[in-house]
């Protein structure tokens, strides 16, 4: 139970200081039409800091997945089995609401914030062009997390730190197509909450990690396993 108490946990601080961020410095609604630099950068460093800091905070004892497509992507990699990668997921995804019921409670009567971090597709860009980038950069990010997590060829205590960067760099790039979700528990808590559009394209944000993820766990089973 302590490890997915620590799933739980880890998944809220990311929702709230990822999304948090994106609310406040207004990224969370309308990338495309109202982003600049600042506001991109500052929203991407939010979340990878949010995975260093909880990486290191509860990496001992969980893992620090918090997030259900690295816990598939270990699923289909045998590095977890199947109960345990279902209840990461399900307290992965309680965690995600704690998060987003603070955010929530925290913005929804403050003049100027809007929304609760939710992903939907940017200003033109399609419900294919934003699957394909969601599959695309969930692939990258939980790639990474395998080749670093290896018990041989990984990178030992800088896991947590090469994890968190690449996830900065995941958002720098992706921000403007989708809001950046590659995290299927980050998306479901805020569109709840925020209803709309983002709600009717959840499923995106879902499938779209997923896929990404087993994907990343096929890669990896070609290159990184001896056999």
């Amino acid at each position: 139970m302590k490890k997915y108490l620590a799933e739980m946990v880890g998944t809220m601080v990311l929702v709230l200081m990822g999304c948090g961020v994106a609310v406040s410095l207004n990224c969370s609604s309308n990338c495309g039409e109202v982003a600049n630099a600042a506001t991109v950068i500052g929203t991407s460093l939010a979340f990878g800091l949010s995975v260093v800091a909880m990486a290191y905070a509860i990496g001992g004892i969980s893992g620090c997945h918090i997030n259900p497509a690295i816990t598939l992507g270990c699923l289909l990699s045998k590095r977890i089995n199947g109960k345990d990668a279902a209840m990461y997921m399900l307290f992965q995804v309680i965690g995600a609401f704690i998060g987003s019921a603070i955010l929530y409670a925290l913005t929804s009567n403050v003049e100027g914030l809007d929304g609760t971090g939710a992903n939907a597709c940017q200003d033109g860009v399609s419900i294919v062009g934003g699957l394909i980038a969601e599959i695309v950069f969930t692939c990258v990010f939980v790639l990474v997390v395998l080749g670093t997590t290896d018990s041989k060829k990984g990178a030992g205590n800088f896991a947590g730190l090469a994890i968190g960067l690449s996830l900065v760099l995941v958002h720098l790039v992706c921000i403007r197509y989708t809001g950046t979700s590659v995290n299927p528990a980050r998306s479901i808590a805020p569109a709840v909450f925020q209803g709309g559009e983002a709600l009717d394209q959840l499923w995106l944000f879902v499938v779209g990690p997923f896929v990404g993820a087993a994907i990343a766990a096929g890669i990896w089973k070609i290159i990184g396993e001896e056999k």
